[in-house]
């Protein structure tokens, strides 16, 4: 092949072809764009047998659980959305409460014909994933639950007042101004703040990241992501009274140097049969910080 015609070839590679700057899905895994609860999700899905859907939360997207996809899918299913207005998601004006989220993620296993699936979460994924759990119990058989607090549960008011979590109401017009185009150094403040050894969150994945938050209206919607914790509190309180603690098993994980044995004190309040785990050497950011510890936690228990 002429010289010309390979270099030609290779930048047509370059530009078809995704470029990862954090580990890849297996390539047995293929995306979908699945149209749920009045918006569309963007779900990678691979692997056999029985599922486990994994949800991410702010400052990551579903790229977080290819590690995890790529343990667990010899022997799952493995189903990895975006949440809604998240990674490459759709960006609806509404619908950021938990409990609507929980519809998005229900409206997915049936789109899949999956009626029973084992569950993975981490951040605001953990809030997504109990009004899941609350609202379609029979449809959770286990539930990993990694390392952020549920609104409206437990400490929840002591929590919210943490200096570290002064974003929880960083949101509006003008938020919005000083962060746009700027999406990279809001986002190291939480990469650098909120884990043990922020070398662990390398250059790459910080870069892949902050592009995917400057894309349009990624930022605005992770924003309102926080802004409806106030319903999800009303909601979280009114889904435990009415359908009492969660029955499935649940293995709780904190990261040594972020929520620690607290996760477990905060499922608690909303299951009985609660199982406490940390992940050494880790602050929030648990797949960055220490992939092998927390894949084998999970693992173990996803095996039982």
């Amino acid at each position: 092949m002429p010289r010309r015609n390979s270099i030609a070839l290779l930048v047509t590679c370059l530009f078809a072809t995704p470029v990862f700057a954090i580990e890849p899905f297996p390539s047995g895994f293929h995306t979908e764009e699945i149209k749920t609860n009045g918006t569309s999700l963007h779900v990678r899905i691979g692997g056999q047998g029985p599922a486990v859907v994994f949800l991410h939360g702010f400052g990551d997207t579903g790229d977080m659980w290819a590690p995890a996809a790529t343990a667990l899918m010899r022997t799952h299913t493995v189903v990895v959305p975006d949440l809604r207005g998240m990674g490459l998601s759709a960006h609806p004006d509404t619908g950021y409460a938990k409990k609507n989220q929980a519809g998005d993620i229900a409206g997915v296993m049936d789109f899949l014909k999956i009626q029973k699936a084992d569950l993975v979460t981490h951040d605001i994924g953990n809030m997504v994933g109990y009004a899941l759990a609350a609202q379609y119990p029979v449809r959770i058989a286990k539930w990993v639950v990694i390392d952020a607090p549920l609104p409206g549960i437990a400490n929840w008011d002591e929590v919210k007042q943490s200096p570290l979590l002064w974003h929880f109401n960083f949101r509006g017009p003008d938020e919005e101004r000083l962060v746009a185009g700027r999406e990279r150094i809001y986002l190291d403040r939480f990469y650098n703040e909120l884990s043990a050894n922020p070398k662990k969150i390398d250059e790459a994945t910080r870069r892949h990241y902050a592009a995917l938050y400057a894309r349009p209206h990624a930022m605005h919607d992770a924003f309102e992501q926080f802004g409806a914790f106030n319903q999800d509190a009303i909601d979280n309180k009114a889904m435990l009274a009415k359908g009492g603690k969660l029955k499935m098993p649940v293995l709780a994980l904190g990261g040594d140097k972020s929520f620690g044995t607290a996760q477990a004190d905060t499922l608690r309040f909303v299951a009985t049969n609660v199982t406490p785990g940390i992940v050494p050497n880790s602050g929030h950011w648990i797949m960055d910080e220490n992939p092998k510890a927390t894949i084998t936690l999970m693992v173990n228990f996803l095996s039982k």
